[in-house]
């Protein structure tokens, strides 16, 4: 900047250099930390560095700084470069340093740099993702996040080893879970999943609570997403129940996927949760289970479409049509009972028809007839026909079973 004199530049460079070397020297992990982050130091220093030029000869002509030059020279550079928004630059110069850190991280046997290592591994995803926009806008192919992807399976590589550092590598399973499903590739979780699951070398509760809870929500949402929905609960209600009280945000975001699997599952979840974390898109969704209304439940998928879309979770919730048709058939049943218990198992097609019209969905008595074989083929419904008399049979014994085990609320 125009009011930083060389003198000033030079120092604060100095500065840098010094400290950086000294936190190694030291195995002051939190300094690491901060001298290597970008949200801490690009602005001061950067400025620095428009200023002094030759920051590459000061590092390389220095005793104190060559053994680090690679890891140096190249930070230094990205910060110069992410200070004038040149983020493809940025990202370049950050991934040779990054490689380099790496290098001498494995050299340490003991784990005081993981938490430098962490920041890393956060910035290079968040640059790799301005980098690629950068390239969009260019017209040119977004390449970064998927190289950054490539960089944290070699950090994992660095953690896997039956030594202290392994207990980073769910962090850095996390970030790469991030990269995934930023790019639309999940299926690439499956083969660090079956690493941190079934490797000895890893004891899931060893590590932090924070990388737990993040692993649970995004290998939940893969469970969600291949529609194993006991699997998907547990794993979220894992994260749920060991998220922080006060990370509202995060709640939210694990509700976001544990409430469609508690529909799937016959669970309807209370309006005061959905009101407590902003979560009101599915009301009119619970509300429709509960009353067997089709016609709601469909409005409400079509108004909240985008954003059922965009969380991934539409098609879960639009199959659960077959438990809006569940629901609307028990309460028909429940009526029919309480008029004459002797025939409330015999439920006579034209009357749902009839239900299906007074919700101003228009079916007739074969789509109706195809409705129901439905639900008894899912088991959603125990009986059979009786195509003469186009009469649904309900079993006198349990007709509307448990859905996957559970009871369906009432």
């Amino acid at each position: 900047m125009a009011y930083l004199s060389m003198g000033e530049a030079h120092r604060r460079i100095t500065q840098y250099l010094n400290r950086f070397c000294d936190a190694i020297t030291n195995q002051d992990g939190p300094s690491l930390r901060s001298l290597l982050s970008l949200s801490s130091n690009f602005l001061s220093l950067a400025d620095a560095l428009n200023v002094f030029q030759d920051a590459n000869r000061l590092v390389r002509q220095n005793d104190k700084y060559v053994q680090f030059a690679e890891i140096l020279v190249n930070h230094l550079r990205c910060l110069q470069s992410f200070r004038n928004d040149h983020f493809v630059d940025a990202y370049n110069a950050f991934e040779k340093s990054a490689n380099a850190f790496l290098q001498e991280f494995r050299n340490w046997e003991s784990a005081w740099a993981l938490e430098a290592l962490y920041v890393i591994v956060f910035d290079i995803r968040g640059l790799a993702e301005q980098a690629d926009r950068e390239l969009v806008a260019v017209g040119k192919n977004p390449d970064k996040l998927k190289a950054a992807g490539s960089f944290l399976m070699k950090v994992f590589g660095a953690l896997a080893g039956k030594n202290p550092k392994r207990v980073g590598a769910l962090y850095v399973t996390c970030q790469l879970f991030k990269i995934y499903f930023k790019l639309g590739t999940v299926h690439l979780c499956r083969s660090v999943i079956r690493s941190i699951e079934t490797a000895r070398i890893f004891d899931f509760e060893e590590f932090p609570t924070r990388d737990k809870v993040t692993y649970m929500y995004y290998t939940g949402r893969l469970e969600v997403f291949n529609e194993n929905f006991i699997a998907a609960e547990e794993k979220l209600m894992y994260a749920l129940k060991r998220c922080h009280p006060q990370k509202q945000a995060n709640i939210r975001l694990i509700l976001k996927y544990l409430i469609p699997v508690k529909l799937s599952l016959g669970i309807l979840p209370k309006k005061w949760l959905l009101e407590k974390y902003n979560l009101l898109e599915y009301a009119d969704v619970i509300q429709a289970l509960r009353t067997g209304d089709l016609r709601l439940l469909r409005n409400a998928l079509q108004k909240h479409e985008d954003r059922f879309l965009r969380s991934g979770v539409y098609l879960v919730l639009e199959k659960l049509e077959l438990q809006v048709y569940q629901r609307l058939t028990k309460k028909i049943y429940i009526i029919q009972k309480q008029k004459d218990a002797s025939k409330a198992h015999q439920v006579k097609l034209e009357i749902i028809v009839k239900a299906f019209k007074w919700l101003e969905m228009d079916m007739d008595i074969d789509e109706v007839e195809c409705i129901m074989a439905i639900l008894i083929h899912k088991n959603l419904m125990k009986g059979y026909f009786a195509h003469k008399s186009k009469v649904v049979v309900l079993s006198k014994q349990d007709p509307f079973p448990k859905l996957n085990g559970r009871p369906v609320n009432s």
